[in-house]
């Protein structure tokens, strides 16, 4: 099975907070919250598998979220107890990470946790963008299924997505959309393992992304250390929509963690 090598950046010093993009998303993605907290804290930001500047093997085995997490934790486990979190693919990538290495994480930064393929059209628009992907190529699929018609985001999460969308390898984003997105288990699944989390979390939603705002609700009420901060007029790429109020509930969750 091939090698999977994964790009960070990292930007300031103190406590480490390790931050994974979006689905079609990068690194850059997060620059905003590296540049607002460099001054306190060490910030990484990673390419998860698949995306920008780490490798996109062939093997779809790969790109399964345990497969993720494990490259995720690569460069998390770099730094003594680190906080890990992300947004939308990257808070699932985070999250399952913490479940599978409590003791290893500080605590956890949960921004639009993503709908689960077991709510009714997920599954049916992962596979069906997966397959467009192929078939038609990573622009015409991205105009139908993540800034057109189809899309599940809300209109100023689709422009950021669109942005970058076009810089990654197609089958990359085809195999995490059917080996992940399309079977992303949900928060109610999740539930007897959830509980049972004894670390600090921050989940952050926008208000206006009708797709996140229900799991990040749900996941905020069986955490047992979680709050939650619904950030207004911002959708589902609410770092980059309201970057302001984003790095204020970020800033201040971590100042209360030193």
């Amino acid at each position: 099975m091939s090698a999977v090598s994964i790009y960070s950046e990292t930007m300031g010093d103190g406590p480490s907070l390790v931050l994974a993009h979006g689905f079609g998303g990068s690194a850059r993605n997060f620059r905003p919250q590296a540049r607002a907290l460099a001054a306190r804290f060490r910030v990484t930001l990673v390419d998860l598998p698949g995306h920008a500047r780490s490798s996109a093997p062939d093997e779809p085995a790969l790109y399964t979220l345990p497969a993720l997490r494990q490259a995720f934790a690569e460069v998390a486990f770099r730094f003594e107890d680190p906080v890990v979190g992300g947004l939308s693919l990257g808070a699932a990538v985070a999250l399952d990470l913490a479940l599978a290495e409590p003791r290893r994480v500080r605590a956890l930064v949960l921004a639009s946790y993503p709908s689960s393929g077991e709510e009714p059209g997920r599954h049916a628009w992962a596979t069906g963008f997966a397959d467009a992907i192929e078939a038609h190529g990573l622009d015409a699929a991205g105009a139908e299924f993540a800034w057109g018609t189809r899309s599940r985001f809300d209109p100023k999460g689709a422009e950021l997505i669109r942005q970058g969308f076009l810089e990654h390898p197609p089958h990359g984003l085809a195999h995490i959309l059917r080996q992940t997105l399309a079977d992303l288990p949900s928060v109610a699944t999740l539930a007897p393992r959830l509980r049972a989390l004894d670390v600090p979390t921050l989940v952050i939603a926008g208000e206006q992304d009708g797709e996140s705002l229900p799991p990040c609700r749900a996941l905020a009420e069986v955490l047992r250390r979680a709050e939650l901060r619904v950030i207004e007029r911002a959708g589902h790429v609410v770092n980059l929509a309201q970057p302001a109020a984003f790095n204020a509930a970020l800033g201040a969750f971590l100042s209360r963690l030193v």
